[in-house]
């Protein structure tokens, strides 16, 4: 099994959107990137520990490789705007990989491809290998479990559409 720790915007758009990707086996949203040991929702959301949302994604590469993960990553949220998605703002909703010194070719390439889709240049931020911290688990299956709510509705929803627009051979059936 493999896996990559990834930020664009809120925890649960990439949760939401990896739970449905062909040979994911495990996705849970998390902290990385900050100062402060056992960071929580409300002081990284304050700004305060310098963490950002993301998630750790674990995938069977016999499924699906690193370059397709990330293809769909750099698809689904904007990785040109420094600290907001949308109107999530803040330094907590960065675009962000954290990689191994092993992946990092593949995380070079991804940024380059992206680079020709987007006006705009990249800004998410590249990390060495840092903590993981799990989220508190009620941000577990958050959208499956909130569907119906105005903000998955309409900002969670869009991105899981974005994968099956784009991604529909990626797709769990």
């Amino acid at each position: 099994m493999n896996s990559i720790i990834l930020g664009g915007g809120c925890f649960w758009c990439l949760e939401a959107v990896f739970q449905r990707v062909n040979g994911v086996t495990s996705v849970k949203s998390g902290y990385a990137g900050g100062h402060v040991d056992n960071p929580n929702y409300r002081d990284v959301c304050a700004e305060t520990t310098g963490h950002a949302e993301v998630v750790a994604v674990e995938f069977d590469e016999s499924i699906i490789g690193l370059d397709e993960i990330l293809t769909i990553f750099f698809t689904i949220h904007d990785p040109t705007t420094l600290n907001r998605q949308g109107n999530d703002i803040g330094t907590q909703y960065r675009s962000v990989i954290v990689t191994t010194k092993e992946q990092r070719p593949v995380v070079e390439q991804a940024l380059t491809q992206a680079a020709k889709q987007y006006a705009e240049p990249i800004v998410t931020e590249v990390l060495a290998p840092t903590r993981f911290w799990p989220a508190e688990n009620y941000h577990d299956n958050y959208y499956n479990q909130n569907s119906q709510q105005p903000y998955c509705q309409i900002v969670v929803g869009e991105k899981v559409a974005k994968l099956n627009q784009y991604f529909k051979d990626k797709v769990k059936t």
